[in-house]
């Protein structure tokens, strides 16, 4: 094992919590629970771009981390998934202060959720919106459905 390049082992404090790369970020869980989610990014200068504004990727980490937890607000513990798309639309530039990721499960079909997230600013502006898309790995469960090796619809 690369200390730098891994494979890497860590735990995490709890389902529902922030993983590495979200606290490098310094992501905050505000709450998670019934397929919604609200999370918290300072925008520290360590995020911004060459203009000075907070970078586009950083408020897409939060976007997409928002709608994880609202997916982990329902699955069961241990239960993987990955993102498969995402689409970003950037609305309004961030210069200061603490985004808020406001995060919500849309759809279940199968093996794949959608969600969507709405990031805010300071002065509760919309900076982004953002839709992605999930797939559950096989042999997982979400509220009861299993999803069976033999599952070749999605």
């Amino acid at each position: 094992m690369d200390r730098y390049t891994g494979p890497h082992k860590f735990h995490m404090e709890g389902w529902i919590s922030c993983a590495p790369f979200e606290r490098l970020l310094h992501m905050e869980i505000v709450e998670a629970s019934d397929g919604r989610a609200t999370l918290t990014m300072p925008f520290l200068i360590d995020y911004a771009q060459g203009a000075g504004l907070m970078h586009g990727g950083a408020l897409v980490s939060l976007a997409d981390t928002a709608v994880v937890m609202a997916i982990k607000s329902l699955a069961p513990v241990q239960t993987h998934f990955a993102t498969i798309s995402l689409e970003s639309k950037f609305l309004y530039p961030v210069k200061q202060g603490v985004v808020t990721a406001r995060a919500k499960v849309i759809k279940q079909e199968g093996r794949i959720l959608q969600g969507q997230a709405t990031v805010y600013n300071e002065e509760e502006r919309p900076v982004l919106e953002f839709s992605s898309t999930f797939r559950v790995a096989k042999d997982s469960i979400i509220r009861g459905i299993t999803f069976q090796e033999s599952d070749k619809s999605q």
